[in-house]
């Protein structure tokens, strides 16, 4: 295999959040490079918007009904996944597997393993200061599987070097691992804003912290609306969108003049990178990860005090200048993360580790892979 062209890439995906996007993304433009990648869901089947965002790649998606990890701590589904992606191995052939959950690394893969760690259990609880469940023995088991996993995968990546930090003190990987940003197409001319402050994040995850959006919101001049999975609307002063399609996010993202997240966690925040790329003006929670990501090109408040956060969107709202210069700002540090240079760096990272196998392989299985 001379070329990154003929790799065959085996990856893993969910439909849930931003993982979604980023496979689909990823996935498109390794296949748009000559690769042959087949994208295999675990957790719920893909809705029909979620399928428009493969339309006119060559990316072939093969849906199973496996739970996804945080869903089963206890493993009670982990002897079926392990049947039916080691027979889909086989009947793919892949070069490369490419993981973006924790245990499936541990199964006894022929190829390569990549893990990508875009979020986990342990992280997500010491970030909202949520952690005395963690010692059940279901969560116990849950973060053994999670250790296991980033030792046994030939290579793990983390899209911060924040969340790898975070990953390598509570696990204790064996190996360092690598940092490689998530990236997006760069969008064309952006669009004429309005008087509106726009957030993204389901309602039941602590992590992205509406409700200190939602008591900061009373007062403000400019209405603030919220995308995201919610039964009922957290305050009478937020407009609630539910949960919306990629594309009408990213239209709405090219209205708003302001973008807010307060989250507690986030190991990368693809909403964010996306409302940059609209021209959004940015506020945001000030954590380890934006600060990396952001620094220069966004206003950071503390995520507990929902009066430092109002008294930064009215103001924003208030000086025309100064929003300019933020949403500039954002915009010209979004094409730092740009989809092409995300997939260069896995394209670089899948052939270190097809060369390091080759050397390690017996001749065997280099005569029926090659």
């Amino acid at each position: 295999m001379s070329r990154s062209s003929d790799i065959r890439i085996l990856m893993t995906t969910d439909t849930v959040g931003g993982v979604w996007t980023y496979s689909c993304a990823l996935a498109s433009q390794l296949a748009a490079s000559g690769a042959d990648v087949g994208l295999v869901t675990m957790g719920r089947r893909a809705r029909a918007e979620q399928r428009e965002m493969l339309r006119g790649s060559r990316v072939r998606l093969i849906e199973t009904d496996l739970a996804l990890e945080w869903q089963d701590p206890e493993g009670q589904d982990l002897a079926r996944a392990r049947r039916i992606l080691t027979k889909l191995e086989a009947q793919f052939r892949p070069d490369v597997i490419h993981l973006n959950s924790f245990r499936e690394a541990t199964f006894d893969w022929h190829a390569p393993v990549v893990l990508v760690a875009h979020s986990c259990v342990g992280s997500w609880a010491l970030a909202c200061r949520d952690t005395a469940w963690l010692g059940e023995p279901r969560w116990r088991s849950y973060a053994e599987r999670v250790a296991a996993a980033l030792d046994k995968a030939q290579a793990w990546v983390c899209p911060t070097q924040s969340f790898h930090d975070v990953i390598a003190q509570i696990y204790h990987p064996q190996s360092p691992g690598a940092v490689i940003w998530n990236g997006i197409t760069p969008r064309g001319a952006l669009g004429r804003k309005q008087e509106l402050i726009l957030a993204a994040g389901r309602l039941w995850d602590r992590a992205k912290n509406i409700e200190v959006l939602a008591a900061a919101a009373p007062g403000l001049d400019w209405p603030v609306q919220v995308a995201g999975a919610a039964t009922v609307s957290p305050s009478h002063c937020i407009t609630w969108l539910g949960q919306l399609p990629y594309d009408a996010m990213r239209a709405r993202m090219e209205h708003a003049a302001i973008f807010a997240s307060p989250a507690f966690y986030e190991p990368f925040g693809l909403a964010v990178l996306e409302a940059a790329a609209a021209g959004c003006a940015l506020v945001l929670s000030d954590i380890p990860t934006f600060r990396e990501l952001w620094t220069g090109a966004a206003l950071f408040v503390d995520p507990t005090d929902g009066k430092a956060l109002h008294r930064t969107l009215a103001g924003l709202c208030a000086d025309d200048r100064e929003r300019m210069r933020l949403q500039r700002a954002a915009f010209e540090h979004s094409l730092t993360y740009s989809l092409t240079r995300t997939t260069s760096a896995y394209l670089r990272l899948y052939e270190d580790l097809l060369a390091s196998h080759r050397e390690t392989a017996p001749v065997s299985q280099i005569e029926v892979r090659a």
